[in-house]
């Protein structure tokens, strides 16, 4: 065997072995800073077995009113492993102008959001931050809106991938969740 295809396949099986012991799932392997936070956490330690959803938001869009359903369905299930991350984005119609510090309080007094809200940043296919680059190519489609859900499974698979016209209080949404949820 050719040397460098040798190490080829040990690299290719040191990746799944690291993954089976419980390495980080690809949509869930980046370090992202808290809302107005300044250390950032690696979501897979923080996120790993759980089913998440990650939305892109914005605090003055038609859709915002959809973080009343967010923290409904976080209030609801979290008990059972489920979590929201919330990514405040201005990349759509320049609906998230402001600072993290405006947009948290903004969430919490408006819509009382206490599920996770992450730095604000790219989501949108031209300039995607690279963890909505890997979940647009893992979808298959990226955001072209605020409030765009992506759903992973307990093993950060992406499960679902639902647009902004679809609420999060949706049939569709819900018995998803209840889905992965199982128990």
């Amino acid at each position: 065997m050719r040397p460098h295809l040798l190490c080829f396949i040990l690299g290719v099986l040191a990746v799944a072995a690291a993954r089976a012991e419980g390495g980080c799932a690809p949509a869930l392997d980046f370090a992202k800073r808290p809302l107005a936070g300044s250390e950032p956490v690696r979501l897979c330690e923080v996120y790993r077995g759980q089913v998440v959803m990650i939305v892109n938001t914005a605090s003055k869009c038609a859709f915002t009113p959809q973080y009343e359903a967010l923290e409904a369905l976080y209030a609801k299930y979290r008990d059972r492993g489920f979590v929201v991350l919330g990514f405040p984005s201005n990349d759509f119609g320049g609906q998230e102008p402001g600072t993290e510090a405006q947009i948290q309080e903004f969430c919490r007094s408006t819509y009382g959001v206490k599920f996770p809200m992450f730095e604000k940043t790219h989501a949108g296919r031209a300039e995607a931050d690279p963890l909505f680059r890997k979940l647009g190519e893992l979808a298959g489609e990226y955001p072209r809106w605020n409030f765009h859900k992506y759903l992973l499974d307990r093993d950060g698979n992406l499960a679902a991938s639902f647009g902004s016209f679809t609420r999060p209080d949706s049939r569709e949404v819900v018995e998803k969740i209840e889905a992965l949820l199982g128990d």
